[in-house]
């Protein structure tokens, strides 16, 4: 009797958060069919690489830009993204191959540089409705500076 019930309470507790979770997904600013139709040099990205927008830079180069998150979800928040538009991951050609390798290089290389190679990082890439993507260009969130846990979200 008492494993059914511990079986039964866990099984509840494990509905009750896969509820909260996905409520606080479907919540998610920016994640609307306006954001994830709009073209890529209208997206907040393409306005921050031309300078329209300021962002607090941590790198750039000739093929990527990487800036503190204005929404940071860790003590170290920073995106990466590429110079050359890609809608998202689900979007990349064949000849996007180099783009994306140099996007997870510098990922790897800023993460470095932040100092969050010691202990450890995440990266994540966000892909439609559902992936939480907000802005409809490839780009790469780096998290760290805490212990992160598992499952994300």
């Amino acid at each position: 009797f008492m494993l059914r019930l511990r079986t039964a309470l866990t099984h509840r507790c494990l509905l009750s958060n896969l509820v909260k979770f996905t409520r606080g997904m479907a919540e998610k600013p920016g994640v609307t069919a306006a954001n994830l139709s709009q073209a890529a040099n209208d997206t907040i990205f393409a306005k921050i690489i031309r300078g329209e927008i300021p962002c607090k830079r941590v790198f750039e180069d000739e093929g990527a830009l990487a800036f503190h998150d204005v929404n940071p979800q860790a003590p170290v928040h920073v995106l990466v993204i590429p110079k050359k538009p890609i809608e998202g991951i689900g979007a990349a050609k064949e000849e996007d191959k180099e783009t994306l390798g140099h996007l997870m290089f510098t990922a790897s290389k800023v993460a470095a540089q932040l100092g969050l190679d010691t202990d450890g990082y995440r990266l994540v890439i966000n892909e439609g409705k559902h992936g939480q993507q907000s802005v409809r260009w490839i780009h790469v969130h780096i998290i760290g500076g805490r212990q992160l846990t598992w499952p994300p979200g």
